[in-house]
């Protein structure tokens, strides 16, 4: 319908309703199939006669009258018992070989890890070394030394108190510098 001497054209709202009438029907089946999925549980009723729902299938202990529903209506297989021993060594060797390097891995990642904590010991040992050294070598120079105390005054360091600073400085120096 021409409006002056433009053609109507269809407004923004118009172009986007026309673009998702083609994907409602995909929502809906998305929606139908997830319903679906869902129905795909088990259900049986335990020793205590409680109701159980699950994904999985239940365990070996429930027996076949206890089990109401199964996922798409299949019927519940017990596993079949292997039928050559042969076979056996084959899949254990398998199973232990990737058990094995599992267990492994896992080792190396201990080793790793108490490495490098033993090389952070070793480097806050060395630092606290040097801080150590540091401060006994201020300490003997013979400069005048304040602390503060527990009220927050500075209180210098008599003789005293620096023998006993010294000694608990040296203890330091023992313990940390090998």
């Amino acid at each position: 319908m021409p409006v002056g001497n433009k053609v109507w054209e269809k407004s923004a709202w118009q172009r986007y309703t026309a673009a998702m009438k083609p994907i409602h029907p995909l929502i809906c089946l998305a929606l139908c199939l997830y319903a679906l999925a869902a129905s795909a549980q088990w259900q049986w009723t335990d020793k205590d006669g409680r109701k159980v729902f699950s994904d999985r299938a239940p365990p070996s202990d429930i027996p076949e009258k206890n089990i109401l529903k199964r996922p798409g209506g299949q019927g519940f297989t017990p596993p079949a018992p292997v039928a050559a021993p042969a076979a056996a060594p084959a899949a254990s060797n398998g199973v232990d070989k990737a058990l094995m390097e599992k267990m492994k891995q896992a080792e190396d990642a201990e080793a790793a890890k108490r490495k490098a904590a033993e090389d952070r010991n070793i480097r806050a040992m060395a630092e606290a070394c040097s801080r150590a050294q540091q401060a006994k070598s201020g300490l003997d120079s013979g400069v005048r030394m304040s602390r503060i105390n527990e009220k927050g005054e500075r209180e210098f360091l008599d003789d005293a108190a620096r023998a006993v600073e010294g000694e608990r400085l040296q203890g330091i120096i023992n313990e940390n510098c090998k």
